[in-house]
């Protein structure tokens, strides 16, 4: 076990990684899911490729020689998921980074990216395609596999502290959430690298990435050798409340909710089976 794995599931979050996370927006956390719990996310994961849900997308093009598939909010059916979310210790850790007395979940998002896909992740954040709206939370990038530096995801350290960006669909770039002018357009991050810090790390099974649901970040393609399969755990603090839209978001938590379950009010923090508190 190492000494930051023992460190963050003891007392607290080492001082300096919850700076490190207010200052940039997102922070590597070295060992922090068990052995046992990437077993089970790997055992998840594969569950899912074998049987994506209706809400999985096929997001890289007919002619790239990998392949890159997303699933959302699929804990509730595998029950791998469905235990590591309930048991995992990362709760504490939200809730240590961002001050946050409680955490709820919002939702997980598993992404496959198979050896030699070329496909980028745009640059983007994600809190513009929610529901929610807030400063206290987390997205947790959790690789079961290694993941070498050339292949990690990106973030752009500081961007959680504004403006919203507008979302765009990946890989049509329409503006599908908020309407046309009304955000601020995504600047080129790209032909900007060198103007930005832009964070990533050499990742071992056991690490992860806590990010800000506003820090700016993209992906990589992965090289011809390497798989990376990655769950993606987002969760809530104090602050975070229910934002209704008047179009359908990414994910679309109705899509998975019955009428009954969907009970949610403007304003008030997320409830309910599919919230459920973890701290």
């Amino acid at each position: 076990m190492s000494h930051l794995y023992q460190r963050l599931m003891g007392q607290t979050v080492a001082m300096s990684l919850k700076e490190e996370f207010l200052r940039d927006g997102a922070v590597v956390l070295r060992g922090v899911v068990t052995p046992d719990e990437i077993e089970l996310l790997t055992r998840g994961i594969d569950a899912v490729l074998e049987r994506p849900s209706a809400r999985a997308k096929v997001a890289s093009t007919p002619d790239d020689p990998g392949f890159f598939i997303e699933d959302f909010s699929t804990w509730r059916e595998h029950k791998e998921f469905k235990e590591f979310v309930l048991g995992t210790k990362l709760s504490k850790v939200a809730a240590e980074l961002t001050g946050s007395s409680t955490i709820r979940m919002y939702h997980d998002h598993v992404l496959v990216k198979e050896p030699g896909t070329r496909q980028r992740t745009p640059w983007h954040q994600d809190q513009p395609y929610y529901d929610v709206e807030g400063q206290q939370n987390v997205s947790f990038w959790i690789p079961v596999d290694p993941v070498s530096k050339q292949d990690c995801l990106e973030l752009i350290a500081g961007t959680h502290r504004g403006p919203w960006l507008m979302p765009r669909s990946f890989l049509d770039h329409q503006a599908k959430w908020f309407p046309e002018g009304s955000l601020v357009e995504m600047p080129d991050f790209e032909s900007l690298r060198e103007s930005f810090e832009i964070l990533s790390w050499d990742l071992e099974p056991g690490d992860a990435i806590a990010f800000h649901m506003l820090t700016v970040h993209g992906a990589p393609g992965v090289s011809s050798g390497n798989r990376r399969r990655v769950f993606s755990l987002r969760v809530l603090g104090d602050d975070m409340v229910y934002a209704p839209r008047d179009w359908v978001t990414s994910p679309d938590m109705r899509a998975v909710m019955s009428a009954e379950e969907d009970q949610r009010v403007a304003g008030e923090s997320l409830r309910g089976d599919w919230f459920p508190q973890l701290l």
